[in-house]
């Protein structure tokens, strides 16, 4: 059973941090590319970031850039989401996806309807004061 979870849920204040973990299980997990999204209340989902399936590639949306850093451990099958300075406007529920195709990946990250293989559920990101 494939199985793809975001992890690390948490309130914070503005300007603090916060680290996200996506735990898959039940596919080969060096094979895909993982991306982060989030929705707040009220919005469309939208991209985050995203990285490739062996972790020498990254992407960042400009509102999280220099804030946010993606890695991935292989051979724990986790990606993180470190989040530093977070901002209320980073408030939302975070979802993390994966797909075998990392130009798919990159292009829906960007905001592009492209289709993902495997959507975990969202943890909730509380940034205020």
């Amino acid at each position: 059973e494939v199985q793809l979870q975001a992890l690390g849920e948490g309130l914070v204040q503005p300007g603090g941090s916060l680290r996200l973990s996506c735990a898959a299980s039940g596919f080969t997990f060096d094979d895909y590319g993982i991306g982060w999204f989030r929705q707040a209340p009220g919005k469309e989902r939208e991209g985050v970031s995203c990285i490739n399936s062996q972790g020498d590639g990254t992407y960042y949306v400009d509102s999280v850039k220099g804030r946010f850093t993606i890695s991935r451990d292989n051979a724990k099958n986790i990606v993180y989401l470190q989040m530093n300075s977070l901002e209320p406007e980073d408030t939302a529920v975070y979802y993390c996806a994966a797909s075998q195709d990392v130009v798919s990946l990159y292009l829906r990250v960007r905001g592009n309807d492209y289709a993902m293989d495997y959507w975990g559920k969202g943890t909730q990101v509380t940034v205020s004061s």
